[in-house]
């Protein structure tokens, strides 16, 4: 096949330039519809149900809900009548084997526990990925409406100001950078000791942006997040997007970080550089 995705190495995916189309055609099919299954129940008395990690010492309460499941139910139903010959793995419903050597990874609610409190930093996030890692992704936002998209050279938001290309922002050392994390008491105590050698020396830190905070990456916002303990589901998409917006994004040793466990995200490699050797001193 022609024109391929340049991506070489073992488990790399030739992927031609109709191929490209159809995936994206079937990303976004894939968020339009947990848009709509996602604003169903937002902001309403949704009962939200623990996966049973809270009941652990030091654990913090993970909400499920019956917008989750409906939002990964129905990308599911459009993946298996556009692309049965894909692989899945979904937060909610696990793991589908594929033929084609690709595989769906799907977070139908990336931060279901600001979806319960009302805030609209939750997200949806749909990415492709060959063994190697993401090839497109979407971080999408259904109350504010706003999509952000990357991958196969291109990277774009569209939103209620219209559609604009993604762009990290350059030019900024750590001493000058604005870091994003989910939760100020990141991971175990080890890995906030190292969180905090970062965050110590940034001019800005804020906290609970989930997914958001990577789209605010994309789009030359904000400069550096820095997260552990996620999931493959969690990052696959926001690493399409960053990467495809020339950003990077390693685990907490420069390192893929596509399986998701401590991630490092910053808008250029000096800055990455510079966060990396902190995390990698702290963590010792």
């Amino acid at each position: 096949m022609n024109d391929t995705t340049g991506r070489a190495g073992a488990g790399a995916t030739v992927i031609d330039a109709p191929t490209r189309a159809e995936l994206q055609r079937v990303a976004h099919l894939l968020a339009d519809a947990a848009r709509v299954a996602t604003l169903r129940h937002f902001r309403s008395d949704l009962a939200a149900d623990d996966k049973g990690l809270s009941g652990l010492a030091g654990a913090r309460f993970d909400p499920v809900t019956a917008a989750d499941r409906e939002s990964e139910a129905a990308m599911r139903g459009i993946l298996g009548r556009e692309r049965p010959q894909d692989a899945i793995l979904g937060e909610e419903y696990g793991e589908s084997p594929g033929t084609s050597g690709l595989t769906w990874v799907l977070d139908p609610i990336d931060g279901t526990r600001g979806y319960i409190c009302g805030t609209p930093t939750w997200g949806v996030l749909v990415s492709v990925a060959d063994a190697q890692g993401p090839v497109f992704g979407i971080i999408d936002q259904p109350y504010v409406r706003e999509r952000f998209a990357g991958g196969f050279g291109q990277a774009t938001v569209e939103g209620p100001s219209g559609r604009a290309g993604l762009r990290v922002r350059r030019g900024r050392a750590l001493a000058e950078a604005t870091l994003l994390s989910t939760f100020p008491e990141i991971g175990t105590a080890d890995e906030f000791r190292a969180f905090r050698a970062v965050a110590d020396r940034a001019r800005l830190v804020r906290y609970g942006m989930d997914c958001y905070g990577y789209a605010l990456l994309a789009a030359g916002q904000v400069d550096l997040v820095i997260e552990a303990g996620l999931q493959a589901y969690d990052v696959q998409a926001p690493i399409a997007v960053i990467e495809a917006a020339g950003g990077i994004v390693t685990d907490w040793r420069g390192r893929p970080g596509h399986a998701g466990g401590r991630i490092l995200a910053a808008a250029t490699p000096e800055l990455h550089a510079e966060a990396l050797a902190l995390l990698a001193v702290a963590g010792d």
